[in-house]
């Protein structure tokens, strides 16, 4: 009696990437490029590379349709690791996003900072690289790219816990020119268990049981 025919995993419709150096682009672009080779899956996501307006090289290249490339020196942002405005590996994610009909699409520093706020509260706690990618695919899904229907992936790179000068700042109001839209205040609280626990007990209005 044959084996049952192998199922084939299902790859999703999309893969979000924040971009700096932009060798993992291409490092994903080549992993499922070699699955789908090897008959482990049946095609590849398109990806989509997310960068800060202030570091967005690559996206500059995109809106010109890849006919030329040029450096730009990266301005400040709150998501330092990709503040990048020569990256080493160009000539990989431009033919990476080529092979897959990939997308790069930018975001600002409001924008990063309140995708992420947004996602945390589900009880996430991105860093602003994440936050980057969020912006992306709510801008892709506003303009029609991204379907309701289709299947996306948002590559998270780090914990915001890295970063939580920034997400303080953040949820304060503290940061000149942003409004914080989905600013969570922090409760400031003495440096101790019980002082934790009553402030979780005072914000969701816990009472002991009897």
């Amino acid at each position: 009696m044959p084996p049952p025919p192998r199922s084939v995993p299902q790859v999703p419709d999309w893969v979000i990437i924040p971009g700096g150096n932009l060798g993992n682009v291409y490092a994903f672009y080549k992993g499922f490029k070699m699955a789908q080779e090897l008959g482990l899956v049946d095609r590849v996501p398109r990806m989509v590379v997310a960068q800060a307006e202030n570091a967005n090289p690559l996206y500059r290249a995109y809106k010109e349709g890849w006919d030329k490339f040029e450096p730009v020196k990266a301005k400040t942002t709150f998501a330092s690791a990709i503040q990048i405005g020569d990256p080493v590996s160009i000539d990989r994610a431009i033919y990476a996003l080529k092979g897959c009909d990939g997308v790069v699409e930018q975001a600002t520093e409001e924008e990063l900072m309140d995708a992420a706020a947004r996602a945390d509260l589900t009880g996430m706690f991105n860093c602003p690289h994440t936050g980057v990618a969020l912006a992306a695919l709510m801008k892709l899904r506003e303009n029609g790219t991204i379907a309701a229907s289709d299947r996306t992936v948002v590559v998270s790179t780090a914990h915001g816990l890295k970063f939580a000068q920034s997400k303080v700042a953040y949820h304060a109001k503290e940061i000149q020119g942003m409004a914080g839209t989905f600013a969570n205040p922090p409760v400031p609280v003495a440096e101790s268990l019980e002082s934790v626990v009553d402030a979780i007990k005072g914000k969701f209005d816990i009472q002991p049981k009897a």
